[in-house]
């Protein structure tokens, strides 16, 4: 052990004699740490993303002093520290834009301060990828802990969430839903600390820590309201410091095996869209191969059994009742690979082998599903020959093979202006386009892809149309949407050529999405097009312009991939 203590990394920084080492523990004997704090205990970072900003997050000052708790009593020394945090509800102009400069921000901090081990706290839709992936960079010892999702709403006798929001927000432009009522219905839903309690974005990257291994079990579905979550963090607390002990880094448990795992159970639980670029983008951290046509393979024989909004009725506190995310696990036993390891020392499938289901009406069976369709398609052709993806389960079946006239607005800004106009060119077999709104075109890929129907179409009763956009779309929300079109407008890709009237083409079954315009008109279109000038000329923004990939590669920047270790190359004390 007295060797174990005088390797830990934390002691470059604490065990130095002479007059480095006063620096470093004089400096952090300013907040009242006895002496023998310092000699040879393992250091846990707590990474934590709260802000007031952040209302997802809001309660994780809370649950970093559980963590503490559980830090000291398994005789470690933590130390909580802040990193950008990524309001999904108020940051403008999208939280994505800012996904990777925060994976910055939390590789950087890491690597540079004297830690052993780190926890990372984490729960609004972004804040998750982020920091996994900055740890990724670093590869100490990590353990994850998410916030939790929100108690279900309550309204008039219903409970109501935020895929309700799309619903509410039609009725309301429809003039179904009185302004009153619907300011109403603002309190009654976001009721208690946490994240959506839907399965959107939040609680889908929830079930993607929990599916690699990257967290304790129950991780993705205890409210955090309940009582449970702030024991569940006093145990992980507990947890990093044997992990440090036990060296057991990130890249053990970020294997290629782990990274199945979680396609499979993102299709059985109906999981974000996405969860494609997150996924994709922190494989790219750990150097495991991962192509969007994994996506398709790992997804296609898992149906869904987490009967959840978007794709269901209930929402995450009910999941959690009902057995929670160990419950799909085991559901899942003969398509995952059991044996994968995960942070508590035990494989996946040892994790869920006690997992009961306490109500089928929640979560399926593989033998009784709540969809046979689920999972993410992924669809090519000449419109997106790197790929664009649709969430099956969201959308509507008789939409699934469509042929119909391209309705296009080049940007979001278009579609704004137009959108409620009375005159408008299109019925309800159109293809509703929105161009520019990709990792480049509108920086940071923004979630627009699930465009409101023209207001001339819901005076129909119209509730569903195609719709297609190299942007991304809320986890919350549903419909036909295909999304991620790769390349995108921005860089000159197929889709930025699509005019009002051409024919477009989707057949998910068959995985294709075609634009039916002929080779030569392509090549005359593409002699016009001009590239749109975005308007920035400096700063974060115009180095993410410059550098960011397209979707199907994980929308990371070019020079993040891979990682850099945990060592300090210059080291000047």
């Amino acid at each position: 052990m007295t060797d174990i203590k005088k390797d830990m990394r934390s002691q470059k920084w604490f065990g130095k004699t002479g007059k480095d080492g006063f620096i470093y523990r004089a400096w952090m004997k300013n907040q009242g740490y006895p002496a023998d704090e310092f000699e040879g205990k393992p250091v846990i970072g707590i990474c934590n993303t709260w802000s007031e900003l952040t209302p997802c997050n809001g309660h994780l000052r809370q649950l970093a002093e559980h963590v503490k708790r559980g830090v000291w009593e398994a005789g470690g020394f933590p130390l909580e520290f802040p990193v950008m945090s990524l309001g999904e509800t108020l940051m403008k102009p999208t939280t994505m834009l800012y996904r990777n400069l925060a994976s910055m921000d939390a590789e950087e901090s890491i690597r540079g301060n004297p830690m052993d081990g780190v926890v990372l706290l984490g729960g609004c839709d972004k804040t998750t990828p982020s920091i996994l992936m900055g740890a990724a960079s670093v590869d100490l010892p990590t353990i994850f802990l998410s916030g939790g999702p929100m108690l279900n709403g309550k309204h008039k006798g219903r409970d109501v969430g935020t895929t309700d929001l799309w619903k509410l927000s039609e009725a309301n432009r429809k003039g179904d839903l009185s302004q009153k009522e619907f300011v109403e219905i603002e309190a009654a839903m976001c009721r208690s600390d946490g994240h959506c309690a839907v399965m959107g974005t939040a609680s889908t990257m929830a079930c993607m820590i929990e599916a690699l291994g990257m967290s304790l079990p129950h991780n993705a579905a205890i409210p955090a309201a309940d009582a449970r979550r702030k024991v569940l963090a006093h145990l992980t607390g507990r947890r990093i410091v044997d992990m440090v002990k036990e060296d057991l880094k990130l890249s053990k448990v970020l294997t290629r095996e782990a990274f199945e795992n979680a396609i499979m159970v993102n299709a059985g639980i109906g999981g974000s869209t996405n969860f494609v670029v997150h996924l994709l983008a922190i494989a790219g951290r750990v150097g495991v191969p991962l192509t969007l046509e994994d996506f398709d393979e790992f997804s296609a024989k898992i149906p869904l059994l987490a009967n959840l909004q978007p794709s269901g009725k209930y929402m995450m506190e009910d999941l959690y009742y009902a057995g929670g995310l160990p419950v799909i696990l085991k559901g899942l036993r003969a398509h995952l690979n059991n044996t994968a390891l995960t942070v508590n020392g035990k494989s996946i499938g040892e994790n869920s082998e006690a997992a009961a289901c306490y109500n089928e009406a929640v979560i399926g069976t593989v033998e009784k599903p709540v969809k046979h369709d689920s999972g993410i398609a992924v669809v090519k052709g000449n419109l997106c020959p790197n790929g664009a993806i649709i969430k099956p389960s969201a959308a509507t079946p008789a939409l699934m093979q469509h042929k119909g006239r391209a309705f296009v607005f080049e940007d979001i800004e278009d579609y704004k202006a137009r959108v409620n106009l009375p005159d408008l060119d299109l019925d309800q077999n159109s293809v509703l386009v929105l161009k520019n709104a990709g990792p480049k075109g509108y920086p940071g890929m923004p979630e627009v892809g699930n465009i409101g129907l023209p207001k001339t179409m819901l005076d129909k009763g119209i509730t569903d149309m195609v719709r297609i956009s190299d942007g991304r779309m809320s986890g919350t929300a549903f419909g036909t949407v295909v999304l991620h079109i790769s390349p995108e407008a921005a860089v000159g890709g197929t889709f930025g050529l699509v005019q009002t009237g051409d024919i477009i083409e989707l057949d998910v079954p068959n995985r294709k999405l075609m634009l039916h315009v002929s080779e030569e008109e392509l090549a005359e279109r593409k002699k016009r097009w001009k590239a749109p000038d975005l308007g920035y000329a400096r700063g974060y923004t115009k180095m993410y312009i410059e550098h960011v990939e397209q979707a199907h590669e994980g929308v990371d920047l070019d020079f993040l991939k891979g990682n850099s270790g945990s060592e300090v190359k210059r080291d000047s004390h």
